[in-house]
């Protein structure tokens, strides 16, 4: 491209920032580096009775933990009102623009006779052609009124070229004369918008389909200003199961970016997991590292049609899309150990369990643990709940492996504290002398090295199922794994 690629996330701070949100925020980001170019973030904060501190530092934090660096910003748009004002007035003085002094009720008989006449229902510029001195007068008499842009009265249709969805044309004598500036002077949106996006240079548009019906008039106001308009490119809308538009009202917190970074997830598996839904790359890829991304991402490949999020209610830790889950254990389970360590540090803090030896001493004990564990995780937060057994003694059993492993073989009762016994007298523990005399033990007692294994795993480590469980009485180390044995009996009077 031969001009500088400029595009704005414009987020309304009215509550966290949710995941479509955070996806029109994702798409932006990445044009805008696949082109060299520029990403501002403009918080939309003129609705001053809805928007709250907490909610612009909420926009910010998950911007941030996304990985989503912005070039410009943020611009907060209030900081603006004046220049909003000061343009709907020149449109005015310009004759571009009039006063509309018709009143709500006014406005509601019209559309009421609308309906019962089967007509389209938009101004019928009642107020558009009042001489000076009706205008005068009603002012005088001090009626409020609403500024509405004055839509040239051409034949013939207006349109736009979609990077998504092609074409897109309307017919101007469809189009009413649209407000831009409330009774009580306060510009609306739509006006706001396009001030700031001319202001800040925007070159393209990136946003979801349900802006689609501000699209033609801002061209309008562009055309009135004297500014070109920027490339539009109208994302498919997020929905759930039930065809719903994904939002804060209806699917609660689950939908938030906050959620996900509480519930565990790495943030650049969330960033691959939204861009999967409404692009594709035109391959079989799932899993891209950033540059990967970058350099794939095009709006071009942006889908026409809205994309489902999976939302299931059930257990807490996958109360998501399946697919979130499933790209979220595949880095969960690839990168680097040493981030995954960083990236749990405050959980094993909160429970309990860290130590400051983690990071000395027993930093490379602790590093082929967590690597030993990983393998069957899901999110972050396993590490310190389904892998507590590893680094602390007071552990939780799951019930089921509970009863399946262990209460159902009542003869474990005695062995395993038997086992303990033995293993005691073992002097090199590794893998294979703790194989040697486990697999010898269960051929003494004439059993199935499965029945010990299986039983030992859960009173080890409270899990159904895991890693190799030799590998885990490695980790757990020596002393742990003959207490845990010798506490078998315990575990039958619970």
């Amino acid at each position: 491209m031969s001009e500088e690629v400029i595009v704005r996330f414009p987020p309304s701070p009215t509550g966290y920032l949710h995941i479509g949100g955070a996806r029109t925020a994702i798409f932006n980001w990445l044009f805008a580096r696949k082109h060299g170019g520029k990403f501002i973030l403009r918080i939309e904060d003129t609705d001053a009775e809805r928007s709250t501190e907490e909610s612009i530092q909420g926009i910010i934090d998950g911007l941030t933990w996304l990985g989503l660096d912005w070039d410009e910003g943020p611009y907060f748009q209030s900081q603006f009102a004046h220049e909003h004002k000061q343009v709907a007035e020149n449109l005015l003085k310009e004759g571009k623009a009039y006063k509309c002094f018709c009143t709500r009720e006014e406005l509601e008989a019209k559309r009421k006779k609308a309906l019962k006449e089967k007509r389209d229902i938009k101004y019928d510029g009642t107020c558009r052609n009042l001489s000076p001195e009706q205008i005068e007068e009603k002012e005088a008499a001090g009626m409020p009124y609403v500024v509405r842009f004055k839509v040239p009265e051409r034949q013939g249709k207006i349109g736009y070229d979609d990077k998504v969805l092609g074409r897109i044309e309307k017919d101007y004598r469809e189009i009413e004369d649209f407000v831009i500036m409330r009774s009580n002077g306060r510009p609306l949106y739509l006006l706001c918008n396009v001030v700031d996006d001319i202001r800040d240079r925007i070159t393209h548009i990136i946003r979801g389909q349900d802006h689609m019906s501000n699209t033609i008039r801002q061209i309008l106001l562009y055309e009135a200003l004297g500014a070109r308009p920027p490339v539009f490119a109208h994302m498919p809308l997020t929905l759930d199961l039930q065809k719903r538009k994904i939002s804060k009202r209806t699917h609660g917190e689950v939908v938030s970016v906050q959620w996900y970074r509480e519930m565990g997830f790495i943030p650049w598996a969330l960033v691959n997991f939204l861009v999967l839904l409404g692009w594709n790359p035109g391959t079989d890829q799932e899993i891209f590292s950033r540059e990967e991304l970058i350099q794939a991402f095009s709006l071009e490949r942006i889908n026409k049609s809205n994309s489902v999020f999976n939302y299931r209610k059930g257990d807490p830790k996958f109360f998501t899309d399946p697919k979130a889950i499933s790209i979220n254990a595949h880095y969960l389970r690839t990168m680097p150990i040493e981030e995954i360590a960083h990236m749990i540090k405050d959980d094993f803090k909160k429970e309990g369990i860290w130590l400051d030896a983690y990071e000395g001493e027993k930093k490379k004990w602790f590093l082929s643990t967590l690597d030993l564990i990983r393998s069957r995780f899901h999110t972050l937060k396993d590490f310190a709940r389904q892998g507590r057994a590893y680094f602390a003694d007071d552990f939780e059993f799951d019930p089921k492996a509970l009863k399946k492993n262990v209460l159902k073989r009542p003869e474990l009762k005695e062995l395993l504290p038997a086992l303990a016994s033995e293993l005691e007298a073992v002097e090199s523990w590794n893998l294979e002398t703790t194989e040697d005399a486990v697999r010898k033990f269960a051929e003494s007692r004439a059993l199935k090295a499965g029945i010990i294994i299986n039983g030992m795993r859960t009173v080890l480590t409270g899990q159904l199922k895991g890693p190799g469980i030799f590998d885990v009485m490695v980790a757990i180390g020596k002393d742990r794994v003959i207490a845990r044995l010798r506490n078998t009996p315990n575990l039958f009077e619970t």
